[in-house]
């Protein structure tokens, strides 16, 4: 039975990686996979997906997936029949409304959605889509990364001459030069780099 997944990270966590791994081994075993995107991310280009290691992938918009979409929920258009599965990167800017579509294509026509995206934004607040994606998602699951102290990253933290900033608009792109993810300790606290603990009592040992 097809699922609606939602595969969740802080910023750093290859989760754009994991999306297009997926994708290619869809492709490697003769099966028809799309992959998409929503218009707001333009950051590597209009229809490209980039991951931090450098792969990287043509793509749809979902805008574009969902127009297409309505002709098939609507009996007018079967070609969902073609597809195998759906694979969706920088889902956090879905809006609710995309994901219920999305939602609704898993259940009539058994087809499975994966995807990929930031849980909260900079201010620790969930984004509207990824609100929605926790909400009805079948299947949650968190791509793990680690703040610079070792420990399990969950913020994405804003930096602006090397602090981190907690005002602003949720939406602005941005790569390493603009997040850095953090525990919940060094976002309280806005330390974006130091010595990891682990270092700490090595070198106390050696003395």
């Amino acid at each position: 039975m097809a699922k609606l997944y939602f595969r969740y990270g802080a910023m750093g966590s290859s989760k754009t990686a994991n999306a297009l791994m997926v994708h290619h081994n869809y492709l490697e075993k003769g099966q028809n996979a799309i992959l998409l995107k929503p218009k707001t991310d333009n950051r590597d280009g209009e229809r490209i997906i980039k991951s931090r290691m450098g792969l990287a992938k043509e793509c749809d918009f979902v805008e574009e997936f969902l127009e297409t979409a309505d002709k098939w929920i609507s009996g007018e258009d079967d070609g969902w029949k073609k597809l195998d599965c759906v694979i969706i990167d920088e889902a956090q800017f879905l809006s609710k409304e995309q994901v219920d579509k999305l939602s609704l294509l898993v259940d009539s026509y058994d087809l499975p959605v994966m995807c990929y995206g930031l849980r909260t934004d900079f201010m620790s607040n969930l984004f509207p889509g990824s609100k929605r994606l926790m909400e009805i998602a079948d299947k949650i699951e968190e791509v793990p990364t680690v703040c610079w102290c070792g420990r399990r990253a969950h913020f994405n933290a804003r930096v602006v001459g090397g602090k981190i900033v907690r005002e602003g608009e949720q939406v602005m792109l941005g790569g390493d030069e603009a997040y850095v993810s953090v525990c919940r300790r060094h976002f309280r606290s806005g330390e974006v780099t130091g010595a990891r603990e682990r270092d700490i009592d090595y070198k106390k040992s050696e003395e």
